[in-house]
């Protein structure tokens, strides 16, 4: 079964960075289509980045301020947040799917459990 368990959050000011990680179950990395979603308060969740063999993929919102990149040997997915912003505050998501449409549209079978990331200004 896949396990994700997310950490790295915390209360930033503004124009600070975060780094949130994302430790998978074993073989998960390597076998399914890894992506951070985000939900602030009041609003859906979207998808913000999206990582699959190397290959990364950016919600439009997200290019620039946010990287996102992968640890094959440690099962393990990053999010870096550069020049954070109040609007950045949510709590951050980590899923899995197979399928890589999926997660571009929000969608995901196995999700982590959260991590809060607030943004003073």
């Amino acid at each position: 079964q896949v396990q994700l368990v997310e950490s790295g959050g915390g209360l930033v000011q503004a124009g600070g960075s975060l780094r949130l990680s994302c430790a998978a179950s074993e073989r998960t990395f390597s076998s399914y289509i890894m992506g951070w979603f985000r939900q602030a308060p009041g609003r859906e969740r979207e998808f913000v980045a999206g990582i699959s063999r190397g290959t990364t993929y950016y919600a439009n919102s997200a290019k620039g301020r946010f990287t996102i990149s992968g640890d094959n040997a440690k099962n393990t997915v990053y999010l870096e947040i550069d020049d954070l912003e109040p609007e950045d505050t949510a709590v951050y998501y980590c899923a899995a799917d197979e399928r890589l449409s999926r997660v571009v549209d929000g969608f995901a079978d196995y999700w982590g459990q959260g991590t809060q990331v607030t943004v003073s200004s």
